[in-house]
């Protein structure tokens, strides 16, 4: 039998669509509520959309769909079949929000700045809540992966940092404004902030054990939920005296629940500890050799 295969219920089903309109709802408030007013970028894919929008008026939730299709053909094989489905119904709900749905509501037109702090607080609570259902709104998330599947010596950081960068300078580029880069980068900065702190708190990442007779699946199944390599380690019972393999596994915080997800789905009585890591060097994060 295949550990891998796991039946999508309908209760599943239910509570992820349910997930998916309320992230959209607070994602897309974020986006046409407060950003495109004050025009500024936030980053990923939303950002271009609402660039395209101020430039020749094109609807920003189909823009957003369009500009995913190319980056789901070349990551297709890369995330896996499951994974890739159930983002692509988040994608199709948050475009439909977008583009029917908040314009219902009010635009904010009060101060810039404060419209760049609702804007990351509101997208992170959005992003957060299809995060902890193990889906993504795809756009930028499915391209670090796909580029970093090509140039292998690149960290996801320096990847992601580098697409956010031009996102937000081509919104600057625009909008004719250097205010537009200054809001574009405090609204990036709270809605990290804010995905980290409602999930995990303000750890730099998290280490994960696990003590399993499948270390060999386990292993596998996270590297293909999360691209996340895993190390084995040696390990023996006190009690049993019989010797075992423990998964060690470093990640960043919100990867946690799809591994946490993985490993029961492999493995429901496996022994899991998860533990914060203050710093993490190596390939997917930091050069060892960086600053001190």
């Amino acid at each position: 039998m295949n550990l891998f295969r796991q039946k999508y219920s309908p209760k599943e089903l239910v509570i992820d669509l349910l997930c998916d309109v309320v992230g959209a709802l607070l994602f897309n408030i974020a986006i046409y509520n407060f950003a495109l007013n004050a025009e500024f970028a936030p980053v990923g894919i939303s950002g271009i959309a609402l660039i395209l929008r101020y430039l020749f008026g094109l609807p920003m939730g189909i823009m957003t769909i369009v500009l995913n299709i190319p980056i789901i053909l070349v990551s297709y094989r890369l995330l896996g079949r499951r994974f890739l489905l159930r983002s692509m119904k988040s994608m199709v709900i948050f475009a439909l929000v977008l583009d029917y749905v908040v314009p219902l509501f009010p635009v904010y037109n009060g101060d810039p700045l404060y419209a760049s702090a609702c804007t990351g607080i509101f997208s992170g609570l959005g992003l957060t809540i299809v995060y902890m259902r193990n889906c993504s709104t795809g756009g930028t998330d499915f391209l670090v992966m796909a580029i970093r599947k090509i140039f292998p010596h690149f960290t996801i950081g320096q990847i992601s940092l580098v697409i956010d960068v031009i996102v937000i300078l081509l919104g600057g580029f625009v909008f004719r404004n250097v205010d537009a880069v200054i809001l574009g980068l405090v609204s990036s900065i709270v809605t990290t902030m804010a995905i980290d702190k409602i999930m995990y708190g303000l750890g730099a990442g998290k280490l994960v054990f696990v003590v399993t007779d499948h270390e060999r699946e386990v292993a596998l199944h996270i590297e293909e939920v999360t691209g996340r390599g895993c190390t084995f380690l040696h390990g023996q019972g006190s009690y049993s005296l019989d010797d075992k393999k423990i998964v060690m596994c470093a990640c960043n915080n919100k990867q946690v629940v799809p591994i946490r997800r993985a490993i029961h789905e492999v493995d429901s009585g496996a022994f899991l500890i998860i533990t914060d890591s203050n710093e993490v060097y190596g390939e997917g994060f930091k050069e060892i050799g960086g600053q001190w």
